[in-house]
């Protein structure tokens, strides 16, 4: 059992979850212990029977906070993208479970990301199951488990490693951010819209055109 250099000062529980990014416990697998876990680890639980869908995050498994309604948002942003994509080859989108090497040392799944043709030689994707691959564009859909830390640490991995635009999507809230850095954000409110700008060129969607789409979540947020 090799342990994660980051995790080599880490003393209880409490230290784990706060170089996490301060996530719930209850997303954080005991087996392979936190610190421990390899990207063999990450892909017999993703692709195992339970099929988990977790990252890998300096040797801990960290389950992804995704739920039904969140899913169903990514999905249907996927739809307007592809509709885009049939009139705009640029390149191909990949959902939830693709598996992605974006920095070393730490594996991702987003929402949903698109990346161009320029990044897959010959328009083949890897054969491997987790890719070096770097997306143009990174969404991450907001669900009640993820935190701001969290968030943040995600966005930094994404930028360092390549990514050009970053969209995080608050279905609560009907609202998203546009990154083009770590911290450089754009607000959207029900009433703006989602710009592809540099990586999409001419790709624009309302998010009233987006959440309408998806349909109403039962319950207070639906009200």
């Amino acid at each position: 059992m090799i342990l994660n250099p980051m995790f080599a000062n880490v003393e209880t529980v409490a230290d784990v979850l706060k170089r996490l990014g301060g996530i719930p416990a209850s997303r954080v697998r005991w087996h392979p212990s936190p610190g421990t876990a390899t990207e063999r680890d990450l892909i017999a639980i993703v692709d195992g029977p339970d099929k988990r869908l977790c990252e890998l995050v300096d040797g801990s498994l960290v389950e992804k906070a995704v739920g039904q309604y969140e899913s169903r948002v990514a999905v249907i942003l996927a739809h307007f993208i592809e509709t885009y994509l049939d009139t705009h080859d640029l390149g191909v989108c990949f959902g939830e479970a693709a598996m992605l090497r974006i920095v070393p040392g730490r594996v991702r799944l987003p929402d949903l990301t698109f990346v161009s043709w320029d990044k897959l030689p010959n328009r083949e994707f890897p054969a491997q199951p987790i890719a070096d691959l770097v997306p143009d564009l990174s969404v991450e859909v907001l669900s009640k488990s993820n935190t701001r830390r969290e968030m943040k640490l995600k966005r930094e991995e994404y930028f360092r490693g390549g990514v050009r635009l970053v969209w995080e999507i608050d279905p609560k809230k009907k609202s998203a951010r546009v990154y083009t850095g770590p911290n450089q954000f754009q607000e959207i409110g029900l009433d703006g819209v989602l710009d592809g700008g540099d990586v999409l060129p001419g790709f624009i969607l309302s998010l009233k055109q987006l959440f309408d789409r998806v349909g109403r979540r039962r319950g207070k947020d639906s009200k």
